[in-house]
C-alpha cells in the first residue's frame, strides 16, 4: 500500500534501540561528572544538565527529518557535501583551536564540529553517486571519482589535524567495496597499518627479507597462472620504500602527542604517569568492574576523577566500572543489534541510494564504535573517537541522530518506492 503514514511504516526496532541508547548514555554521562551536590538534571552549568538539552533538541530534529519527503536527501545530495566543504574550509580561518586541533566552531559557551555532520553529507553524496546505473566501480575513472568524495572531506580534516575524525571517514572504503571496489584497495590499506607497525618494533631490514620470501613462496605457487615477475617487483619496492620511511615519518612528520600515543599502544617506554596515564586509569576502571559492577553512581575511580574526559572519549569506562561486565556486554549487544538491524534493512531497500547510506550509516556508527572501546582496552592508539548516543557533547549526538534518522527516513519511505 502506498503513502503509509510515518507511525505505521517506521522501523520501531532501529527507534528503541536508538532511544535506549541515549537514555543509557545519559545515565552514563550523569554518574561520571556527578558533583558533590546534586543538583537538578536540568542545571546547563553542568555536563549532564548540557546533555539533557541537547538530547531535548533532537526531538525537533528527528520530526522534520521524518516529515521531509524522502527525495530530497537524494536530490540535494551535493548541495549538502558543498555546505560541509564549506564549513570545513572556514575552519581554517574561524574556527577554535583546542589542543593543537583547529576543528571547532565556538559560539558563546557552545562549540560546533563540523566534520561530525559531514559525515552524513558525505554519506548523501556517496550513495548518489554510486547509485547511477552507469557507475561501475571496476573501472579506474569511477573508483577515483568514488575514491575522491570520500578523499576530499578526509584530506581537510588532516589539515586541522584530525586524524580521529578523518579515520572514520576512510572506513568508507568498506562501502566502496561492498558496491564493487577491487580488494587490492583495502587489503592494500590493512598490509600499510601492519607494516607501519612491525617497522617501528622489528628492524626494516628483517620485515623487507621476510616479505622477499614470502613473495617468492606466492610467485612460484602461483607462477602457472601468468604471474608477472614485473609486478612483484614493483610491489617489492615499494614496500621497500615504504619499510624504510617508516623511521622518518614517526620522527620527522608526527606531532609528539601522536608519538604518544603510538608509544602506549605498542608499550614502547611509556611512562604511566605522562602519556599513559590515561589508558592506564581506564584500564583499571573497567577492570575493577569485576562481573556485576560497583553498582550505578558507585565508581570510585569515576568519582574520584581519575580517569580525564571520562564524560567523553572515556565514557565507557563507567560503564565497566559500575555496570561490570554483564552491564558492559549488554551495552555491546544493544549496539551489535543496532548494526545488525540497520544492515538488515540496507538489504531491503528497493533503491541502491537507500541501500548504499545505510551501508554507510552502519560503518559510520560501528568503526566509532570499535575503536572507541577498542582504545580503552589498548588495542587501538588513542585518538579522540566519541562512542555513539553515549559520549557528552551536542555536535556528536545532533549528528548521530541526523545520521541514523534519515535512514530511518528513507527506510519508512521503501513503502513508496516502485
Amino acid at each position: 500500500m502506498r503513502n503509509q503514514s510515518i507511525g505505521s511504516s517506521i522501523d520501531w526496532i532501529t527507534l528503541l534501540l536508538y532511544i535506549a541508547l541515549v537514555i543509557m548514555g545519559w545515565m552514563t554521562i550523569y554518574s561520571a561528572s556527578l558533583p558533590l551536590e546534586e543538583t537538578s538534571i536540568f542545571d546547563l552549568s553542568q555536563i549532564y544538565g548540557r546533555q539533557m538539552l541537547f538530547i531535548g533538541l533532537t526531538i525537533p530534529i528527528i520530526f522534520i527529518i521524518l516529515f521531509t519527503e524522502a527525495k530530497l536527501f537524494e536530490r540535494f545530495s551535493f548541495v549538502f557535501y558543498g555546505i560541509g566543504i564549506v564549513l570545513l574550509l572556514g575552519l581554517f580561518v574561524f574556527g577554535k583551536t583546542i589542543k593543537g586541533q583547529t576543528n571547532w566552531y565556538q559560539f558563546g559557551g557552545f562549540g560546533f564540529q563540523p566534520s561530525e555532520f559531514v559525515k552524513t553529507a558525505t554519506a548523501l553524496l556517496l550513495a548518489k553517486y554510486l547509485s547511477y546505473s552507469q557507475i561501475n566501480l571496476k573501472h579506474t575513472k569511477d573508483q577515483l571519482i568514488g575514491l575522491a568524495i570520500v578523499g576530499l572531506p578526509v584530506f581537510l580534516i588532516l589539515l586541522q589535524p584530525d586524524a580521529g575524525s578523518a579515520m572514520i571517514f576512510i572506513s568508507l572504503i568498506f562501502v566502496l567495496n561492498r558496491e564493487g571496489l577491487p580488494s587490492w584497495y583495502f587489503i592494500s590499506g590493512i598490509i600499510a597499518i601492519a607494516l607501519f607497525f612491525l617497522s617501528l618494533l622489528i628492524q626494516p631490514l628483517y620485515i623487507i627479507i621476510a616479505i622477499l620470501i614470502i613473495m617468492i613462496v606466492h610467485y612460484i605457487l602461483n607462477r602457472k597462472i601468468s604471474r608477472n615477475p614485473i609486478v612483484y617487483g614493483l610491489i617489492y619496492l615499494v614496500i621497500v620504500a615504504f619499510s624504510f620511511s617508516v623511521n622518518y615519518v614517526y620522527n620527522n612528520v608526527l606531532e609528539s602527542h601522536q608519538k604518544d600515543r603510538i608509544n602506549v599502544l605498542i608499550g614502547d617506554d611509556v611512562d604511566m604517569k605522562k602519556e599513559g596515564y590515561n589508558l592506564n586509569q581506564s584500564m583499571i576502571a573497567i577492570g575493577s568492574g569485576g562481573l556485576l559492577g560497583k553498582g550505578y553512581l558507585e565508581g570510585t575511580q569515576t568519582k574520584g576523577g581519575f580517569v580525564p574526559e571520562q564524560h567523553t572519549d572515556y565514557i565507557f569506562t563507567t560503564v565497566g566500572e559500575e555496570w561490570g561486565f554483564f552491564g558492559s556486554t549488554l551495552v555491546i549487544l544493544l549496539f551489535v543489534t543496532l548494526f545488525l538491524r540497520i544492515i538488515y534493512l540496507a538489504e531491503n531497500q528497493k533503491t541502491k541510494f537507500s541501500r548504499v547510506y545505510g551501508y554507510c550509516v552502519a560503518t559510520y556508527l560501528f568503526t566509532h564504535f570499535f575503536v572507541n572501546i577498542a582504545m580503552l582496552i589498548k588495542l587501538f592508539p588513542t585518538i579522540g573517537v566519541p562512542l555513539p548516543f553515549f559520549s557528552y557533547g551536542g555536535s556528536s549526538l545532533w549528528a548521530f541522530t541526523i545520521l541514523l534518522f534519515i535512514f530511518i527516513k528513507l527506510d519508512a519511505n521503501k513503502v513508496n518506492e516502485w
